[in-house]
């Protein structure tokens, strides 16, 4: 249970409520013990009264105080269990609610680079299932084993007290049952883990299916796609067949174990009866006693089983979270940006794919200057705003922000200051209004508005039947891909941040639409820090400064004046790009 250790934070968190919670199960057990034990007493006043030894009268007395015992204890014992599964149950909720925040924080934390090695659908898996089995074991795997454990102590010991020798024959069928539990949770444990693994390939599978529906459907691969999905699923469901078939050996185990208990009860008890050693009322006792412990018994295997199946989990939920960010906000004081931007001399390769994309670039931006960078495709432009949004850490060379070390700026701070437009528009499956509040909560809806006009999209939100409310679908599949890329230009011009980064955001738009967008995105940055990286000469030429990439190289810079009357790429690019115009 070593992965489980991890859960002791929470336990001492909430160790008040457990400590009730276990207080409470102790004290609806003790109820239960009561009722075996005035059926016993009952059972022998009747026997008595058969034997003249006491009369009706008291007979009938003894009946009735022994039911209202019996009753008052059955609901006393049924209440103390309904607070027993308020306290704990909700204990456990709220354990797998900490955990699941624990989690997401660390995915939150975690660089890109994580994110490019690991499945989407392996990291819903461990936050979703893995933890669904977890809370298992801090909620009913607790509570019944203090149930089984409280029972077994006050039931034996009360056993032991009546009947000695009749109480080692009852229990005698246990060890075995402790023993064989043992060997299979060794094999529920190895079992349970391959289970898991298989489910989070198919979470994988069913969410990149899902998302990429229209590319399965334009290449007509549904039936292919159902058969891999049907060999995915067979090997799921053999693995949890070959778990199952484990756990399948369980209750009828307690059932044999519990029989061989109660035939040693019915004989050696009945030779004791004989030889006068117990009264009939023992044996009945036993007999329930037995019998209430079969449930318990049957438990432990239940217990061990989740135990098994939340260690496998837990051990998965682990390795997510041991895992270190490559990034870390080392800075102790808050930033106050102003959006000077300075790359000297700087190499990066990405530590994934172990490509070189950025060999020795320097260049620097002034506050309210824009710099246009333009290249080839893998010529290394988003790699130069990752590193400005530190979603990559520099390896060699410097970048600095405000003649500051960027790994020196509070992290919080430097982002906050940025509004980022990404080559691949992600939108959320929520309405256009507040996708693009995404860049600013406190927004109103008039900001919307204005930042949706000066993304050149107000009109499109016109036409459409629920204007700002209308919902998306998942990842914006709703609206056309110009649409999805003014959406979250929108976004970005709402944040009013300091710099402002545009990543080849207008390729999906029309040049007269791209025209007016660039004209209100003058106005709109005139005070900010800009980077535009474009494939289109169009959408660089007014910038302050423009940097030719090639592979990872600065092969030219310079105005967009300067440029065109240099032979070179750029001149190369603007004249090819002038003739497809003009054709």
């Amino acid at each position: 249970m070593k992965e489980l250790r991890f859960l002791n934070q929470f336990f001492i968190k909430y160790k008040w409520r457990l400590l009730l919670g276990l207080i409470i199960t102790v004290v609806a057990t003790m109820f239960r013990i009561i009722v075996p034990a005035k059926i016993g007493d009952s059972v022998d006043a009747v026997q008595s009264s058969f034997n003249g030894e006491i009369t009706r009268e008291v007979l009938k007395a003894v009946l009735l105080e022994n039911i209202l015992l019996i009753l008052g204890a059955a609901l006393l014992s049924a209440f103390f269990t309904f607070l027993m599964r308020q306290t704990i149950i909700v204990v456990s909720r709220n354990i797998e609610f900490d955990l699941k925040n624990v989690v997401f924080e660390q995915y939150e934390k975690l660089s890109l680079s994580f994110y490019k090695l690991n499945r989407t659908g392996d990291l819903m898996s461990r936050i979703s299932e893995d933890i669904s089995k977890v809370r298992m074991y801090a909620g009913p795997a607790l509570m019944y084993s203090t149930t089984t454990i409280t029972l077994f102590i006050l039931a034996i010991s009360y056993m032991a007290y009546s009947a000695p020798l009749l109480t080692l024959y009852a229990v005698a069928p246990l060890p075995i049952l402790s023993i064989t539990i043992y060997r299979l949770s060794i094999a529920i444990h190895k079992r349970s883990t391959v289970v898991q693994q298989y489910l989070s390939k198919l979470t994988t599978f069913t969410q990149e299916s899902f998302s990429g529906i229209s590319v399965i459907k334009a290449y007509g691969i549904e039936g292919r796609t159902q058969i891999d999905f049907e060999k995915l699923a067979d090997g799921s469901k053999e693995k949890n067949i070959d778990l199952t078939k484990v756990q399948a050996l369980f209750f009828p185990l307690m059932i044999l174990l519990i029989g061989a208990s109660n035939l040693l009860v019915v004989y050696v008890g009945g030779n004791q009866y004989i030889e006068g050693k117990i009264d009939f009322g023992t044996i009945v006792e036993f007999l329930i006693y037995v019998n209430m412990l079969t449930w318990p018994v049957a438990i432990v295997g239940w217990v061990s089983s989740m135990v098994q199946q939340a260690e496998a989990s837990q051990k998965r939920i682990n390795e997510f979270l041991k895992e270190q960010p490559e990034i870390i906000n080392t800075a102790t004081t808050r930033t106050n940006v102003i959006g000077k931007i300075e790359f000297k001399n700087v190499s990066f390769t990405y530590p994934d794919t172990h490509i070189t994309a950025l060999k020795e670039v320097s260049f620097f931006v002034s506050p309210g200057e824009t710099l246009a960078i333009i290249g080839n495709t893998g010529s290394g432009k988003s790699t130069i705003l990752e590193l400005i949004t530190r979603l990559y850490d520099v390896e060699q060379g410097s970048y600095t922000v405000d003649d500051i070390a960027a790994k020196d700026i509070d992290l919080e701070d430097l982002r906050n200051s940025i509004g980022y437009v990404p080559q691949d528009a992600f939108l959320f499956s929520d309405t256009i209004s507040n996708n693009i509040k995404f860049g600013r909560k406190d927004a109103t809806d008039d900001d919307v508005i204005i930042a949706a006009k000066n993304a050149a999209l107000h009109r499109n939100i016109e036409g459409f039947s629920k204007g700002y409310e209308t919902i998306l679908g998942e990842r914006g599949i709703t609206l056309s891909g110009g649409q999805k890329q003014r959406v979250s230009i929108a976004r970005a011009i709402i944040k009013n941040p300091k710099i402002l980064l545009l990543d080849d955001c207008l390729s999906a738009v029309d040049t007269e639409t791209e025209e007016e967008i660039l004209q209100n995105l003058g106005l709109v940055s005139e005070n900010k820090t800009t980077l535009i990286v474009s494939h289109r000469v169009s959408s660089v030429k007014n910038a302050d400064k423009i940097i030719v990439l090639e592979d990872g190289v600065i092969i030219q810079q310079g105005s967009h004046n300067q440029l065109i009357n240099s032979d070179g790429y750029y001149k190369n690019l603007y004249h090819k790009q002038l003739l497809e115009k003009e054709m």
